[in-house]
């Protein structure tokens, strides 16, 4: 995929509020989503933007340099060779008239200055939390937070991780009330798409509730 292609596809995404690109077909609307896939460095944001996207997705990785590999040398990210160091794109029909175009960020801190620009005009997040390090998503977590952007956390559970409960992890991350966590798989089509729904219906319900919150 062309980089003039995403590049529409960002454009397209930020000309209403919500970030829904809307385009009359018939007597039918099309709506265009973005949403954003956010965690820790080896969480599964690739894999799950991957996982569900219909078109082959784009991905930005390098090899993980000697620099970057040391503070992940445990805790089973031994054999993890490469990083994202700018984005994932992937795109998903969920049903006729509904499109969600999927932005995975850099996990790394050294590239968190791109958040702002890939957080842009998005309708929600999901946070992709590591059971094993649940610590590394507490940035990402913060940030939605402080910018109002309706979120999802999804556990993503690894092999031989400690078996947290949502419950648990809810009250780890210190999440504000209400905020959804819910089981994932990352490698699973079928569980990336049920996270993706699930978001869009929060943020369908957190849009709608600030307005009448404001009137109220």
């Amino acid at each position: 995929m062309s980089s003039e292609h995403i590049g529409e596809s960002s454009r397209t995404a930020r000309r209403t509020p919500g970030n829904v690109g809307r385009s009359m077909i018939g007597e039918d609307i099309a709506l265009t989503l973005k949403i954003v896939v956010a965690g820790g460095f080896g969480a599964g944001k690739t894999t799950l933007v991957g996982s569900v996207s219909e078109i082959r997705p784009l991905h930005s990785e390098e090899t993980l340099s000697g620099n970057g590999r040391g503070r992940y040398e445990t805790d089973g990210m031994e054999r993890k060779g490469t990083t994202t160091v700018a984005m994932d794109f992937g795109r998903i029909t969920v049903h006729a008239g509904l499109t969600l175009h999927l932005f995975g960020t850099p996990g790394q801190d050294r590239f968190r200055f791109l958040w702002d620009e890939l957080y842009e005009g998005a309708l929600a997040a999901i946070v992709l939390a590591d059971t094993r390090r649940p610590g590394d998503c507490f940035a990402a977590v913060d940030y939605f937070e402080r910018g109002r952007i309706p979120f999802v956390v999804a556990v993503n559970r690894f092999p031989g991780a400690a078996d947290h409960t949502e419950h648990d992890l809810a009250r780890a991350l210190d999440l504000d009330r209400g905020t959804p966590v819910v089981p994932c798989d990352a490698r699973d089509r079928a569980f990336g798409k049920e996270v993706l729904i699930r978001t869009v219906e929060y943020a369908g319900r957190m849009h709608t509730a600030r307005p009448l919150a404001s009137v109220g």
